[in-house]
């Protein structure tokens, strides 16, 4: 008979509080994400602007949030977690509300640009707060929690934005979503700070936080150029350049693809939407916990992380099918995709702290974070073109399977080259890597 695993009994939980944190700024961050794809129709009448012109307002965004990753990396490894995310998120708002001020392409350049720029803090923040918030064996897990409000906010913002905006105008969701981030800071500013400095924190849980601790400071800053020097910091920055666009091409044309190839406007295909992100939700955490399992029950971190990230890969490709099937079946492999995406990045993520000290995870995390903006930059571009060439024949369905047909093999493509780049997700002696 197997042995049951005991768990120490701990005096405080206040890490979960942490965790909570980092959840609701995630969903705030996507509800801000997702109101420009979700009022498209709306500004299609108004601006009159092509699907390539759409692509490029987006690619400015994934430009500036490459640059706002890169650039908070740095500062938050510089000031700390709890003044960069602070810093993030009331730029970011103040951004959010002025996309109500604009009613131009080129207003809506600008204010993605400066859209971008603000939430490049979220996840170097995140990422960098579970590191030293949680031990290893629950850092998986507490990604996977946070990062589900990526999802939370992809079912918020279609049940919410569309209503918003046909009943107070398009400009009132920008500054709802605003008003969000600025609520945040009230709680974040208060309740967070390095766990040595809680007091609510008891000494059992700090023991716990520190179980597999590699040092406790996060304001001793590494070069960038010495980040560049090691094949872990490539295998994070590949894999984010190759893996994110998809995420990306989720979020901004799940609307456009139900209305173009099914006829399904806003206002019909919102529950299409919010059931792709409620399977996204539920699957997502169920991925991030399976691998904190498995290291529970014995597995190494390496075996552990890989075997998931194998299985996230394969769980992605149904949707080669996906313009062939009916509304229903399309919303469940869609949703089955993109929470084997979201499982696949909350286990990506987690690699940099499995394999730096935690002085390098903001940094690493910026650095491989601008390189998934770069690609996604790239791939909202390259949609909009082949989706107006595709349009113009009278096949727009055509253009759709070939975008879907690229997002389902990319992951097994990239599980190769991270693996031939990081063998073992463990920590390096970074000297002798040189």
């Amino acid at each position: 008979m197997i042995e049951a695993i005991k768990i120490p009994r701990l005096q405080s939980n206040y890490r979960w509080v942490v965790c909570a944190l980092l959840f609701f700024a995630t969903t705030i961050n996507y509800i801000d994400r997702q109101i420009l794809s979700l009022i498209k129709p709306i500004l299609d009448e108004q601006l009159k602007w092509t699907n390539e012109d759409f692509g490029l307002v987006n690619s400015a965004f994934q430009g500036a949030y490459g640059i706002g990753l890169l650039a908070f990396g740095w500062f938050i490894d510089r000031y700390g977690t709890k003044i960069g995310y602070a810093v993030s998120i009331a730029a970011w708002s103040v951004a959010a509300v002025g996309h109500a001020l604009v009613g131009s392409v080129g207003g809506f350049f600008v204010a993605r640009i400066s859209l971008g720029l603000g939430e490049g803090g979220n996840f170097p923040s995140a990422i960098k707060a579970v590191a030293l918030w949680f031990p290893k064996k629950e850092r998986a897990l507490a990604t996977s929690i946070f990062n589900s409000g990526t999802n939370v906010g992809a079912i918020i913002a279609p049940a919410i934005v569309p209503w918003i905006a046909f009943t107070w105008g398009w400009q009132a969701a920008f500054v709802a979503a605003g008003l969000a981030g600025f609520l945040w800071l009230f709680f974040w500013i208060p309740f967070y700070n390095v766990p040595e400095k809680i007091k609510r924190l008891h000494e059992s849980e700090l023991a716990h936080i520190r179980s597999d601790a590699d040092e406790s400071g996060e304001n001793v800053k590494i070069p960038w150029l010495r980040l560049l020097a090691y094949r872990q910091t490539w295998s994070f920055i590949i894999a984010k350049f190759m893996t994110d666009p998809v995420w990306w091409f989720f979020l901004i044309w799940l609307p456009d693809y139900f209305k173009q190839t099914r006829g399904l406007d806003i206002k019909e295909s919102w529950i299409h939407l919010v059931t792709i992100y409620f399977v996204v939700t539920v699957l997502s955490i169920a991925g991030g916990w399976v691998t904190g399992y498995l290291t529970k029950r014995g597995w190494t971190v390496t075996r552990a992380r890989k075997t998931g990230m194998f299985t996230f890969a394969l769980l992605v490709l149904p949707i080669l099918t996906v313009t062939s099937v009916g509304d229903w079946e399309a919303v469940l492999l869609i949703g089955l995709a993109g929470a084997a995406h979201q499982a696949w990045s909350a286990n990506l993520f987690t690699t940099v702290s499995d394999m730096f000290p935690k002085r390098a995870v903001a940094s690493v995390i910026g650095i491989g974070g601008m390189a998934g903006a770069l690609g996604g930059m790239i791939f909202p571009a390259l949609t909009g073109k082949l989706l107006d060439v595709f349009k113009a024949s009278g096949n727009i369905t055509g253009g759709y399977a070939i975008l879907f047909s690229v997002c389902a093999l990319l992951y097994l493509v990239t599980f190769v080259i991270n693996h031939l780049l990081a063998p073992r997700f463990e920590r390096f002696d970074m000297k002798e890597a040189l």
